[in-house]
C-alpha cells in the first residue's frame, strides 16, 4: 500500500514557476515508477510525466517538454515537479501517482494503482 500527498500548489503569474511535491508512505516507494497526471475542468484527467524507480528514465508529454522537470528522492520518499514558464493552459489540479507498470500505456490513469488527493495549480494571464 501507498499514500501519496501532494503540496506546492498555488496561483502564479504566467512565465512563472511552481514546484509540487509529492510524499509517499510505505517502504516500496523506491519500487514504484511515478507519474503527475493534471485535469482541468470539464476535461479528462492527463498525462503529464513519468520516471522510472530510480528516475534514470523520463517521459513527458509534448506540451510540457522544456518547461517541467520530473524528480525524485528515494530516501525521502517524495517526488518532485519542477514547473516553469508557465501557461494559463497549465491550470488543472495536479495530481501524482504510483505504478509498478513502464509499458505501452504508462500515460493511462488506469495503468496506476495509486493516486494523491490533488493540489491545484492556477496560472493567471
Amino acid at each position: 500500500q501507498v499514500q501519496l500527498v501532494e503540496s506546492g500548489g498555488g496561483l502564479v503569474q504566467t512565465g512563472g514557476s511552481l514546484r509540487l511535491s509529492c510524499a509517499a508512505s510505505g517502504r516500496t516507494f523506491s519500487t514504484y515508477a511515478m507519474g503527475w497526471f493534471r485535469q482541468a475542468p470539464g476535461k479528462e484527467r492527463e498525462f503529464v510525466v513519468v520516471s522510472s524507480w530510480s528516475g534514470g528514465s523520463t517521459y513527458y508529454t509534448d506540451s510540457v517538454k522544456g518547461r517541467f522537470t520530473i524528480s525524485r528522492d528515494n530516501a525521502k520518499n517524495t517526488v518532485y515537479l519542477q514547473m516553469n514558464s508557465l501557461k494559463p493552459e497549465d491550470t488543472a489540479v495536479y495530481y501524482c501517482a504510483a505504478t509498478i507498470y513502464l509499458g505501452p500505456q504508462v500515460a493511462l490513469p488506469k495503468s496506476y494503482a495509486y493516486w494523491g488527493q490533488g493540489t491545484q495549480v492556477t496560472v493567471s494571464s
